[in-house]
Parts: C-alpha cells; sequence; structure tokens
C-alpha cells in the first residue's frame, strides 16, 4: 500500500536510528560553528527534504556549501555552490570512521571542517572521533523512518499553518533526534531550570525564553525507546496534565512531562493524519486556554492549496 504508514521497531531499527542520530550532529554542529546565532537556535536545525533531512546552506568566503542526511542514498550528500557533489556512505562502521571521513571529504573540497566534536543532549557522550565501537546501518530501517517523515510533515505543515503568530519552522533537532514544531504565546516565560545533559543551561534558557506549546516526533535515537508523538507547553499552566486528550491512546507521561502518543497507535488508526491532528489541536487548544493565550488574535483557517 503506497500511502500506508510504515512499521518502525525499537529492537530493529534502533541501531540505524543511533547512528543517523549521532550523524545528524555532526550536521547540525558546523551550523552551529559556521553561522550567525538565530533565536531558539532555529540556525541550526535540520530541514525535511525529498530524500531526507538537510542542513540550510553554509556561506564561506570563497563558497557555499549544504550537506543532506540522504535516507534514499544512505549517505551524507555534499553540495557546493560552483556544482561539485560528493557523498559519504554511513554504513562505515563505526562514528569514529564517519567523523574521520566526512572532515576528509569537507577538506578536500577546501570547505571548512572544524566544529565541536562531541555529541549534546547524550548522557556520558563519547567524542565523535573516540567512538570506535562497532554500529549497525540497515538501509531498510532507514528507509522506514524516512517513510514515516514523509507522511507526518505534511500533517505537521497543516498543523503550522493554522497558526498566525509567531511559530517554528517545521524542522529537525539533532540534539534529541525529533521533528518538532513550536507555537509562541508572544508573552516572555520565566526563567527555564535548565540540566538537559550535555547543554549548556544558558542555551536551554535562551530556546525557552517565551511561552510555547510544542508537539513533535520522537523515532528515538541514542536511547532506544518506542517511537511517539509528544506534546507540551513551557511554563506549564496549572491542571495542563489533567486534560482529556483524543485519542484515546494518549495520555500525558509525568517523567517526561508532556502528552505522548504511539506512533503505532497512529499507523493503525482508520485515518492516521487526521488521529494525529486531533492530538496535535488537542494538546494545544488544552495549554492555550489554561495558559489565557490570545487564541482569537494568534490562530487563523489555512488556505486549502
Amino acid at each position: 500500500m503506497p500511502n500506508a504508514w510504515p512499521d518502525l521497531d525499537v529492537a530493529r531499527d534502533q541501531p540505524t536510528f543511533a547512528t543517523l542520530h549521532l550523524v545528524s550532529q555532526m550536521l547540525g554542529k558546523l551550523r552551529v560553528a559556521l553561522a550567525p546565532w538565530v533565536n531558539h537556535g532555529w540556525h541550526a536545525t535540520l530541514h525535511p527534504v525529498a530524500e531526507g533531512l538537510a542542513i540550510e546552506p553554509i556561506a564561506t568566503p570563497d563558497l557555499t556549501f549544504t550537506l543532506t542526511l540522504d535516507l534514499c542514498r544512505h549517505a551524507i550528500v555534499l553540495r557546493v555552490a560552483d556544482g561539485e557533489r560528493d557523498l559519504l556512505p554511513l554504513d562505515l562502521g563505526s562514528i569514529a570512521v564517519i567523523h574521520h571521513h566526512l572532515v576528509k571529504m569537507l577538506d578536500a573540497h577546501g570547505l571548512p571542517s572544524t566544529f565541536h566534536g562531541k555529541p549534546n543532549e547524550i548522557a556520558d557522550a563519547i567524542p565523535f572521533a573516540d567512538d570506535v565501537a562497532p554500529r549497525d546501518y540497515r538501509p531498510d530501517s532507514a528507509e522506514r523512518l524516512h517513510a514515516a517523515l514523509e507522511r507526518i510533515v505534511p500533517v505537521f505543515d497543516r498543523f503550522r499553518a493554522g497558526f498566525s503568530g509567531k511559530c517554528s519552522p517545521v524542522h529537525f533537532f539533532w540534539g534529541s533526534f525529533d521533528l518538532a514544531v513550536t507555537r509562541f504565546s508572544g508573552r516572555t516565560a520565566p526563567p527555564h531550570p535548565g540540566g538537559v545533559p550535555g547543554l549548556p543551561d544558558r542555551i536551554t534558557r535562551e530556546a525557552y525564553s517565551h511561552e510555547v506549546s510544542s508537539a513533535g516526533f520522537w523515532p528515538g535515537g541514542v536511547t532506544a525507546a518506542e517511537p511517539i508523538f509528544y506534546s507540551y507547553a513551557y511554563p506549564e499552566p496549572p491542571r495542563f496534565r489533567d486534560g482529556a486528550i483524543a485519542p484515546d491512546a494518549a495520555r500525558f507521561d509525568g517523567e517526561l512531562g508532556e502528552y505522548v502518543l504511539p506512533y503505532a497507535a497512529v499507523r493503525a488508526a482508520a485515518d492516521p493524519a487526521a488521529t494525529l491532528m486531533e492530538f496535535l489541536e488537542g494538546t494545544y487548544a488544552l495549554a492555550a486556554d489554561l495558559g489565557q493565550w490570545d487564541r482569537a488574535a494568534l490562530e487563523r483557517s489555512p488556505v486549502a492549496p
């Protein structure tokens, strides 16, 4: 069935997702090293593209280039403004080897290749260059993630289109390895407590400088976990955890501090896209109503394509 949502299985897919998670961090860290800082770190995220996930172009004094985590070719694909292209396979056996050859590829094209060498938002992280443990890469697992994103991104795009206030793009955070879209009330927020592993508190506090309702898709990554959709509010308004959220498979996870909906439940629904949209709209409405957002001023009816 061409439109079926793919099965994601943690036991089968997690090793590949872990490799993709760490590789995505290398790409994102190049943007951190070479691009001006944009509010909430939005300059450094990856963005969904037809073949996978890509960083925004990086401008150097001589050339502009970009890198794509290509889930069809199973490679890091380099594109340079002078028309040059190159690619680095992802099945090289370890993160250290991928890191070595990524730097080598950039150097060969005369491009900057220096970036922070240790993963973020991962407890007890090992520097990329030292991570010599054998890594499994299954092309079929990467292709299932690609197929899932192909179905999820259009739903997130439609959800984003219903908001006229400040809103993030639909983008992919390499630190936690999740697709996200974030709506803002327009009001400032109290300082975030921080404490995210491997992430300076100043970065977390700038990311959460204003009130948000944020939703996303987390397939797992270095952490082995069942893929979920999530939604949270910061700051969390009173009684937020007590909401009645559809569909029935949705629940509030006290440990994570957010509503979660298993990807498997969405996949099994008669209309997965409608089920996901119901979760996105319901959790946002709960956060906005309890937080006393000016919904009339912030929302709009999306223009049909």
